[in-house]
């Protein structure tokens, strides 16, 4: 198989898994005779969503900024914190404990508490993303920094290096890879704090239009704003992609294509 040729199946293959898997529910809806308010056809829910474009995409948006803000957010206290805690032992030692129990917490019990601190709309939103996107940050940017060689470091320090250089200059590059690998999950994670805050207590955003169809019993409506989650989430995982191949470049130089 030439280069080519892999490259377009490579592209090719989420198209053909995705296909493949609407036919078969298509398939399992005709032949199971299953009723359209337990599960609609991807034919039909195709039809709302076309039909239905305009709302959709108005409460879509309201997901994708509050999302996108949260996320944010979380990037820029994460990383912070990521180096923190794998620069210094002590700070490790104090704070990672007190991560493992906040990640603990289930995110859904602490929007009705955010709801009375800051009351209904957007803002909700954007804290259940960030704080549900935070933790993989964390965890991932601080193992990059602790996996450092102690023989690398040893050989800086002979050669006179600081350790804000050591940091700087080995550290943060280290952690580069485990902090985009971090970004392609936090996103996702985003994505489920927005909508479970829309949910519970929002009056925008996709997460309250599902609410608002699943009390009508309009389920097709309901699977429509889910495949728009998931364009979405799709959308922002290439841009992970694409911004950690800018930027990361040396990480992937030694990969073997199969």
């Amino acid at each position: 198989m030439t280069d080519r040729t892999r490259r377009i199946v490579t592209l090719a293959m989420p198209w053909m898994a995705m296909a493949v898997f609407l036919i078969l529910w298509e398939l399992a809806c005709i032949v199971f005779d299953l009723p359209e308010i337990i599960l609609p056809r991807p034919t039909k829910v195709f039809v709302v969503f076309v039909q239905r474009i305009d709302i959709l995409l108005a409460f879509c948006w309201d997901t994708l900024w509050t999302t996108v803000l949260g996320f944010a957010i979380a990037i820029a206290g994460g990383v912070m914190l990521g180096v923190l805690i794998g620069a210094s032992p002590l700070v490790y030692a104090g704070l990672y404990p007190l991560l493992i129990a906040f990640n603990a917490v289930p995110k859904v019990a602490i929007v009705p508490i955010l709801m009375i601190w800051v009351g209904v709309g957007a803002l909700p939103a954007v804290i259940t993303a960030g704080v549900i996107s935070f933790f993989p940050i964390v965890v991932n940017v601080a193992t990059g920094l602790a996996t450092i060689e102690p023989e690398m470091i040893d050989v800086l320090n002979s050669l006179g290096a600081s350790r804000f250089e050591i940091l700087r200059k080995v550290g943060i590059p280290r952690a580069m890879p485990y902090l985009f690998a971090s970004l392609k999950v936090a996103i996702t994670l985003a994505f489920i704090g927005s909508v479970i805050s829309e949910t519970v207590g929002g009056n925008r955003g996709i997460g309250f239009l599902m609410l608002s169809a699943g009390a009508r019993n309009d389920t097709a409506t309901t699977f429509a704003g889910l495949f728009a989650i998931a364009i979405m989430g799709v959308a922002m995982y290439a841009v992970c992609v694409l911004v950690e191949k800018r930027m990361t470049r040396w990480a992937f130089r030694g990969q073997l294509v199969s």
